[in-house]
């Protein structure tokens, strides 16, 4: 009888448990750059990992009997969760984890703080994609100081195969510090982006990244990672004391962490944001940054470095808008926003990494990749501003980056 009730128990305990793919897509990732798209700081590697991730493994039986499952037989995303559950999260959880519960209450403190200057909601999406991570997508449109602005959050996880991890390896060495190249790697990628585009040609356009890529190894723990960001900023017509303090309070941010910092990403940012095909800058710049890792700093000091610029945003940027939104302006100013909204347009689609990295991955949330768009923008033919209008410095500013500070 004791034979018998044993054996019942041990067939109780026999779980029916279908094993996940092994592999599993590179998801969207809101971009390094200009569009609240995707972040792709790692986009040049991962896009390699795009296709052919996702295997059919048969389905298998996992038997249970006095032990839990086993930690090895979990992917990184479960773990993760199974801790979040268990554990919560706290300041010696995992740096992934830590970065995804920051971005989270930032988005809610900026769309908090921009929902006060325009008096309108931001609507809100939270999505997940089949082929794994997902996001929280906040939009708002036609308010009545925001024409368009959005803050978006990107968590992924996702499994390198081994041709990305060999293109990894160039700039990160300790993705495979044995020298012995892994078939795969899982992966864990964060950010937040935001885009705001005013209705009054007075308030600039403003954008913003802050992301996070990690490996992990077989046992959860982190293996390569690195930080990736920047702020930048738009103007349709330019304020000198503005650029002044955007670029100011940005500089006392890099100062705090690293005196080279901003004037290393600042030129950086006046090179990526660059319309080739126009022989202009986007806008008049900020910061920009990628592959922030042990070699640059320890990982603690550079999430610090990460959080104050990300804390920098509101303080900086919402008195600029507060004083240029009531501001008076006519037809032809308007007129000239467009056009220097469809030079805007005209870099997302052609010449950010990102936006394309994200428009071509499968399964890509395209909405909101194409949140950074404006709602409306103009093409002129053969448009030439005045001589010696403020049209016409503008131009010449972004034809020929100037030092704000």
């Amino acid at each position: 009888m004791a034979t018998r009730r044993q054996a019942t128990r041990l067939l109780s305990q026999c779980k029916f448990r279908p094993q996940l793919a092994s592999r599993r897509s590179i998801s969207t990732f809101f971009s390094s750059t200009s569009s609240s798209s995707t972040f792709a700081p790692w986009a040049r590697y991962a896009g390699l990992a795009a296709f052919g991730l996702l295997a059919s493994v048969p389905l298998t039986y996992t038997m249970a009997v006095t032990e839990p499952l086993s930690m090895d037989s979990l992917s990184l995303a479960e773990r993760d969760q199974q801790q979040k559950k268990n554990e919560g999260i706290s300041e010696t959880s995992p740096m992934r984890l830590r970065m995804e519960k920051f971005i989270k209450e930032q988005q809610e403190h900026i769309v908090k703080a921009l929902e006060e200057v325009d008096g309108t909601k931001f609507r809100r999406d939270e999505w997940q994609r089949k082929e794994g991570g997902g996001g929280i997508t906040c939009c708002l449109q036609d308010g009545k100081v925001f024409e368009k602005a959005g803050v978006g959050v990107s968590v992924v996880y996702g499994t390198l195969p081994k041709p990305a991890i060999l293109k990894m390896s160039a700039n990160h060495k300790n993705i495979a510090p044995d020298g012995e190249v892994p078939e795969s790697l899982e992966f864990f990628a964060a950010g937040l982006s935001l885009i705001v585009h005013p209705k009054n040609p007075m308030a600039p356009t403003v954008h913003l990244n802050y992301r996070y890529f990690e490996t992990a190894k077989p046992d959860g723990t982190s293996g390569a990672w690195w930080f990736g960001g920047g702020s930048d900023l738009t103007p349709s017509y330019l304020f000198d004391e503005d650029a002044i303090q955007f670029h100011r309070d940005l500089k006392e941010v890099c100062d705090k962490h690293n005196k080279d910092y901003y004037s290393k990403f600042k030129k950086w940012c006046d090179e990526y944001f660059y319309n080739k095909h126009r022989g202009e800058a986007r806008g008049i710049g900020g910061i920009f940054f990628d592959d922030l890792d042990e070699t640059v700093s320890d990982k603690e000091n550079t999430f610090a470095f990460i959080q104050d610029s990300l804390k920098s945003f509101i303080p900086t940027y919402v008195p600029i808008v507060l004083k240029r939104k009531d501001m008076p302006f006519t037809e032809a100013e308007k007129e000239w926003q467009q056009i220097r909204r469809g030079k805007y347009v005209e870099f997302n689609l052609v010449h950010d990494r990102g936006t394309s990295f994200g428009l071509n991955t499968p399964g890509a949330r395209v909405e909101s990749i194409l949140m950074s768009m404006p709602l409306t923008a103009s093409w002129r033919y053969m448009h030439e501003p005045e001589p010696g209008s403020r049209e016409a410095r503008l131009v010449d500013v972004l034809q020929n980056p100037k030092e704000w500070v």
